[in-house]
């Protein structure tokens, strides 16, 4: 007997937006449906397993290669499918939202390729997750522009300068309260956002030479990379696009898939493209999962913890070893550096860290690496020419030299720092002044001179939760305690108060973002993530 059609999906609790109908027509719908009733029971079995896997490091305070996936990483023959053209060349790519402006610059930045983000970068107002689907198809139609109220104005260049796009929906962790099925369960944003670009866009972008290609964060297990394939292939067949036409590229920003990127490439080898070294996240992780871990695993600043640090070159060099070993790309991480237009000696010091750090990159052997403005894709690119010259990567670079270890991948206690007052404080400022924009729609957020992100927030907080109940006394003398937390906070705020002035602090949400820090800060049982909890109080 065959299964039950799935049933139609509902929008909820969502004022109509202008061209709504455009994305969220019936045929798309019901495509969602079809994601909705196929793979939600799985997202919600693989959800219940992170929560097992994490009480089992509580109990060990270790990780280690999985015994039973073996004889995958031993295979010396597997490799990923051959990348397509449109994704040969990553030297440079661009990251940030799909609003209109941010559409039109990424695509015109001169980077190889642009992460279109519904996710870290993007706060998911209705708003924002059904506005993002139409820049995008807008600007595949080309007809797209933007003029800014100060009346400067934005078009596309021609399309061979264009950067390719690589879409990021949100992770299986986040639902979408907007879209329901008849028995009131909503739908993960992963296939939403997965679910609309693909049915609108897969075979306009057959068209052009290119194909519907997606970054796949916060990936915790190859367990969790399965489920992506199947979507794949089921996607695939449903709209008669040829099998390979998708290709993913998996960020292992968390501790977990560090030791499953073997194995994470092997679930998604017939659409797999690489993979990506996130940073903030990937810290966030190991705070998570190793939060009751004793001192061993306390981070210090999160300023402290660079990509030369012996856990980090760890990750990193597994990662292009890995890569490189199945023929995939090894994109490394990003650049945050928001360029001042009023201090040029802050620039040229941020530029030669930028520099440095791409070019640390490039001789690891990494393929591309990520900025966050246009003003860094010529340092980034210039890093990497230096290496790549006419080449489109360095994948012959097997860096057979690299054997890591189960332990060094979580040798916290290495990095010869300590956190500090200033760093508790830094990460009070950044959190609030982040909560804050995101809860007014904004995921890429500007502050003292950097990108900021969802990842931001979640290091912020995690190290504020894990300095407290380790009890670190700083090197002023100051305990880190939740009394210490409340008293910087309210430092804060009454600064931030001043500097914007009474009007502007009364029409943002500074009481909500301060409260809410506090909350996923301070609380004896650690929010997952805190973006969960913010979703409640997002308009």
């Amino acid at each position: 007997m065959s299964a039950p059609a799935p049933s139609p999906l509902a929008i909820v609790d969502a004022e109509p937006l202008e061209r709504q109908g455009e994305v969220l027509t019936d045929a798309a719908l019901a495509f969602l449906a079809e994601l909705h009733h196929r793979f939600t029971p799985r997202r919600d079995e693989l959800l219940a397993r992170r929560a097992e896997r994490r009480a089992e490091i509580a109990r060990t305070s270790t990780l280690d290669f999985l015994p039973e996936t073996a004889h995958i990483r031993d295979d010396p023959d597997w490799r990923v499918a051959p990348a397509p053209p449109a994704l040969e060349d990553r030297r440079v790519e661009i990251t940030g939202p799909t609003d209109r402006k941010m559409t039109i610059n990424a695509l015109n930045s001169g980077a190889k390729v642009w992460l279109a983000d519904f996710e870290d970068a993007s706060a998911p107002t209705w708003a924002n997750v059904i506005g993002g689907q139409l820049n995008l198809i807008d600007a595949y139609e080309r007809r797209i522009d933007f003029t800014s109220p100060e009346g400067k104005s934005y078009a596309l260049r021609p399309d061979d300068v264009l950067a390719t796009v690589v879409t990021r929906p949100r992770g299986w962790h986040l639902d979408e309260r907007h879209l329901r099925s008849a028995d009131g369960r909503p739908v993960p944003g992963a296939l939403v956002d997965f679910g609309l670009y693909f049915f609108h866009n897969a075979r306009r972008l057959l068209t052009r030479g290119q194909g519907p290609y997606f970054y796949l964060p916060k990936t915790e297990s190859h367990l969790e990379a399965r489920p992506w394939n199947d979507v794949f292939v089921f996607a695939q067949d449903h709209l008669s696009i040829p099998q390979g036409t998708i290709r993913a590229t998996v960020l292992i920003e968390t501790i977990t898939a560090a030791y499953e990127m073997d194995e994470i490439l092997y679930e998604l080898r017939d659409h797999a493209s690489g993979l990506n070294a996130g940073r903030w996240d990937y810290l966030f992780s190991i705070v998570k999962n190793f939060r009751d871990g004793g001192p061993g695993f306390v981070l210090p600043d999160r300023d402290a913890v660079t990509m030369t640090a012996p856990f980090m070159r760890a990750y990193t060099e597994l990662l292009v070893r890995t890569c490189h070993k199945r023929g995939a790309h090894a994109i490394g991480g990003m650049a945050a550096f928001i360029p001042s237009r009023r201090d040029p000696e802050v620039n040229a010091v941020a530029f030669d860290k930028v520099k440095a750090d791409k070019d640390r990159e490039a001789g690891d052997g990494f393929d591309g690496s990520w900025v966050a403005h246009p003003d860094l894709v010529p340092v980034a690119r210039a890093s990497f020419d230096a290496v790549l010259g006419d080449r489109p990567h360095q994948k012959e670079r097997l860096r057979e030299d690299v054997h890591v270890t189960a332990a060094e991948l979580i040798d916290i206690a290495s990095l010869d720092a300590a956190p500090t007052h200033q760093g508790l404080r830094n990460a009070v400022q950044v959190g609030i002044r982040y909560i804050e924009a995101w809860l007014r729609g904004l995921g890429a957020v500007a502050i003292f001179n950097l990108m900021e992100d969802a990842a931001t927030a979640e290091i912020s907080r995690s190290q504020i939760w894990q300095w407290v109940n380790a009890g670190i006394v700083f090197e002023n003398g100051e305990k880190a305690t939740a009394d210490r937390v409340r008293k910087v906070a309210a430092e804060e705020l009454a600064e931030i108060r001043e500097e914007v002035g009474e009007d502007a602090f009364a029409a943002g949400r500074w009481s909500q973002a301060h409260d809410l820090l506090l909350k996923v800060a301070l609380d004896e049982d650690y929010a997952e993530f805190l973006t969960l909890p913010a979703y409640e109080l997002l308009n």
